[in-house]
């Protein structure tokens, strides 16, 4: 059987090298998923969903004036990247009444600066603070990147930014039989402890200083987690007796 020559061996390579690259585009093409929450004015959740990214051109806004006077937006359109945070936002923004307008300038040189997302809009107490997997960016959200099965949080809050709050449920149970919730503050670091207090919401029950909570569902349920003065958690779906939330 003939051996294959060093030239044979090379073409090969080569040819396998052009297929992976030509594969690159086309996979960044189709874009990717992430889960994305926006919690607005009041700690209000204006969204929670998965969103498949794709680079998206928003018109900037002359009204953006939350960093001070004269720092609004030209008014001109800007195409922001799919693989960054505000990427994903801008995504969303287009089939989500709740977060759309987007008040955004381009007034900087260090990226886009974002005032308002919906009816929320920032101003000389509150801004936009951004976490992506429960770690905030020090970066502007145009180049904050992200990748598939991200965590996207953007949250109008007062600096210092309070701690985000995530809760762990089982992902099925029995009716009326109780069951044992946890919850979790997460700093801007990413770091987390059991958080006391905590009110479970879809539920009835509040966390012990453990972040422990025991609760019963007598039907499939969104179970959440809120506390004066941090970030809301985003919802978990509880499956009863095979039955699950719609949409879960």
């Amino acid at each position: 059987m003939p051996r294959s020559t060093p030239n044979r061996l090379l073409a090969a390579c080569a040819l396998a090298l052009c297929i992976a690259l030509a594969a690159v585009p086309a996979a960044l093409a189709k874009g990717f998923k992430v889960d994305l929450r926006v919690v607005g004015k009041g700690s209000k959740v204006l969204t929670e969903k998965q969103v498949a990214t794709a680079t998206t051109s928003i018109k900037t806004s002359p009204k953006a004036t939350c960093f001070g006077k004269g720092t609004g937006g030209s008014g001109e359109k800007v195409s922001i990247k799919g693989n960054t945070a505000m990427g994903a936002l801008a995504r969303a923004s287009l089939s989500t009444p709740a977060i759309s307008p987007l008040l955004i300038s381009d007034h900087f040189d260090f990226g886009l600066g974002l005032c308002g997302i919906g009816g929320s809009v920032g101003n000389s107490k509150l801004s936009w603070y951004l976490k992506i997997d429960h770690k905030s960016q020090l970066v502007s959200g145009d180049a904050a990147k992200i990748k598939a099965g991200d965590e996207v949080l953007w949250a109008l809050a007062p600096y210092p930014y309070p701690n985000e709050l995530v809760l762990q449920a089982p992902a099925r149970v029995s009716a009326g039989m109780p069951f044992t919730v946890r919850a979790f503050s997460y700093d801007e670091k990413g770091k987390s402890k059991p958080a006391a207090g905590v009110k479970i919401v879809g539920a009835s029950g509040t966390t012990g200083s453990d972040g422990r909570a025991t609760v019963t569902l007598g039907k499939p349920g969104l179970l959440g987690a809120t506390k004066s003065g941090e970030i809301p958690a985003a919802r978990v779906a509880v499956c009863v007796e095979g039955k699950c939330p719609a949409g879960h």
